[in-house]
């Protein structure tokens, strides 16, 4: 079956449904069931920078004095699903370089395999995932030959999914049913079953 999946890297909540997602599509393969993902991207800040700033900085412009508990909290929550959050010191930055990678990695097959190694160099690794050299080394270790340029077609992916009306991630779009937000691993499955089923 084919399933889309609409996110963007530094979005805990789609750190939270990739990790999901990926438990759930490993039962569907283990009962003989294909699962290919289509990777599209979104951008919660389409302003940042290649540089980056602080994430905690960014939080607390958002959440005020309640930033610093609600980083305590999601930790705590990513531990209980066997995931390792550190966002003192994480990078938020541009994430079009990370999703051009994504994509280079989806032509070679290596799509999860690179999702997953951004989403853990952000939230876990606290690296900047628009800095060149980094990009580079994470291509590397996800088995991903670096290529260059793809930009444009990026930015027109992200045009189509804001025509889509896509103004939220996660979203999943699964045999023609859109699902939204960090549904649980069971509720993947679930809808993933019904797809094989039918």
């Amino acid at each position: 079956m084919d399933v889309e999946f609409v996110f963007d890297v530094p979005c805990v909540w789609s750190y939270f449904a990739f990790a999901r997602f990926q438990r759930a599509a490993a039962r569907i393969r283990a009962e003989g069931g294909e699962v290919r993902v289509r990777f599209r991207p979104f951008q919660l800040d389409p302003r940042a920078t290649v540089d980056g700033e602080p994430k905690i900085d960014v939080l607390r412009r958002a959440f005020g004095a309640g930033a610093d508990d609600a980083v305590a909290g999601i930790e705590s929550k990513a531990a209980s699903e066997g995931l390792t959050f550190r966002h003192r010191h994480a990078v938020w930055s541009d994430t079009l370089p990370a999703h051009r990678l994504i994509a280079v990695a989806a032509r070679q097959g290596r799509g999860e395999a690179m999702v997953e190694r951004l989403f853990r160099a952000h939230h876990t690794d606290e690296l900047n995932i628009a800095d060149p050299a980094t990009l580079r080394r994470l291509a590397d270790e996800a088995g991903v030959a670096w290529q260059d340029g793809g930009d444009d077609d990026v930015r027109a992916e992200l045009a189509r999914v804001r025509a889509e009306g896509v103004r939220g991630v996660p979203v999943f779009r699964i045999a023609g049913r859109t699902l939204n937000g960090a549904l649980s691993e069971e509720s993947l499955y679930q809808a993933m079953s019904a797809t094989v089923a039918a």
